[in-house]
């Protein structure tokens, strides 16, 4: 339920920075701006300007803290409510007493996401624009930041508002015949409803073809790392990171965790995770090692299976690519500066199959190439125009609408009015669940929480 009262957070990030800031929303923010704030010259705080002065406690005069202050009036703010901002010294002690000052003229601190979540439930950006605010926060590549950006400037809620109004123009033609039951249906109306709801159903079909996408856009891809001790596994996550970030020695099961790194290839956040060497081992700590190597293999969206070119085939690569079952996989033949001893099975087939020396760099930028090649067929990621959707959350939404619509137009003309009606119904609830039309509070509890205190 939205309260109407005034909160407060800190809006930076935690720790010691060049500013801080304490942002206020709620119909108390110009108060408490004239209770701690004094501006080097007299006078109130107008609207959307910026004043230097002083925070200060009042009730013992003691002065915190030279800074900037900064009064939004409602409606033209980031909540539609009047927003106060206070820029003072990063120090986290300055932004803490700051913070202090402003709780006891009133505010209450905010919540997870509060201050977002009031901008959805006023009005002033939907759900999928809030849900896109967090997205531009998290962003670690460029192409990341440009599709959350398309997002939050309301290009995929256009697409769900066309969706919307081809749907309701069906609805209203269809509920005309059910206010009107001595008309029939006629061809050209019936052929009106069938062309809006097609073409809805040509947009859904459009996004959700955009998921994968738009998934690995905004939360990359993990790679994982296998295979037997000494094969060149840490050599590998070294070379592609080009940093010693993995000991790398001649006795084998020298890797004992996983060792979690992220590069960015074309654009695309790779998340590589080294493992310990697949062998029998006695060694209980290499054991654990082991088994958190497996363990990682189903969750892993591509398998660089390092085999060792200067070794033979044996019954332990069997074993690791049978574990391998399910995954896709791109085989990684290190060692090619050595005298090749390796020959694959003839039964034993990868997407890829790389042939590089992590010792001398060769094959590389190829096996860089191949894996990005591995989710978007070979092209450096640049989508600063793509409309897509990112989240589970728009993809299950949308899965339903088009599935409802698809019965819609089987039943078309075979069921009665009455329920085609409903089928529509159904699907323009599941499109505007996506913008947050008819979003319940726990899902909104579920979404706003896991934003930061203060944005």
């Amino acid at each position: 339920m939205y309260v109407r009262d005034t909160i407060a957070a800190i809006s930076t990030p935690p720790g010691n920075g060049g500013i801080g800031i304490v942002r206020v929303s709620g119909d108390k923010a110009a108060a408490i701006g004239d209770a701690v704030f004094k501006p080097l010259k007299d006078g109130g705080l107008e609207s959307h300007r910026f004043y230097f002065g002083s925070i200060s406690d009042q009730r013992t005069g003691r002065t915190v803290d030279e800074a900037m202050a900064v009064l939004m009036r409602a409606p033209r703010s980031f909540t539609r409510e009047d927003v106060l901002e206070l820029h003072c010294h990063g120090g986290w002690l300055v932004v803490e007493t700051v913070l202090e000052l402003v709780l006891k003229c009133g505010a209450r601190l905010a919540d997870p996401g509060e201050f977002t979540r009031r901008a959805f439930l006023n009005g002033r950006i939907d759900l999928v624009q809030a849900e896109a605010v967090m997205d531009i926060i998290a962003s670690n590549t460029e192409a990341a930041l440009s599709l959350a950006q398309t997002q939050r400037e309301g290009a995929l809620s256009r697409r769900m508002d066309d969706v919307r109004s081809l749907l309701l123009k069906a609805l209203a033609l269809v509920e005309a015949y059910i206010d009107f039951p001595e008309d029939d249906l006629g061809k050209t109306d019936l052929q009106l409803i069938s062309d809006s709801v097609e073409r809805a159903l040509a947009i859904i079909d459009e996004l959700l073809s955009s998921f994968e996408e738009g998934r690995l856009l905004r939360d990359g891809v993990s790679v994982l790392i296998i295979g037997k001790p000494n094969a060149g596994k840490s050599s590998l996550l070294n070379l592609l990171i080009n940093d010693n970030r993995a000991i790398v020695t001649h006795i084998p099961g020298t890797t004992r965790d996983i060792i979690e790194e992220t590069i960015i290839i074309n654009g695309l956040a790779v998340k590589l995770l080294d493992t310990a060497g697949i062998r029998h081992t006695e060694d209980l700590v290499e054991q654990e090692g082991i088994n958190r190597a497996m363990d990682k293999i189903l969750l892993a969206d591509l398998v660089l299976f390092v085999l060792d070119a200067s070794r033979s085939f044996t019954a332990e690569d069997q074993h690791i690519y049978d574990a391998l079952s399910g995954s896709r996989v791109v085989a990684v033949i290190n060692k090619i500066d050595m005298p090749r001893q390796l020959a694959i099975p003839d039964s034993i087939s990868f997407e890829a199959a790389i042939d590089i020396s992590a010792k001398n760099g060769i094959g590389n930028e190829l096996l860089k190439q191949t894996v990005c090649e591995c989710f978007f067929k070979g092209t450096s990621i640049d989508r600063r125009e793509l409309v897509a959707i990112s989240r589970s959350r728009h993809r299950d939404a949308l899965k339903n609408a088009g599935n409802v619509l698809r019965r819609f137009m089987e039943g078309l003309d075979q069921c009665g009015l009455e329920l085609l009606s409903i089928d529509l119904r159904e699907a323009l609830e599941a499109v505007a669940s996506v913008t947050g039309q008819t979003t319940n509070d726990e899902v909104l509890d579920q979404i706003f929480s896991s934003f930061c205190i203060g944005k």
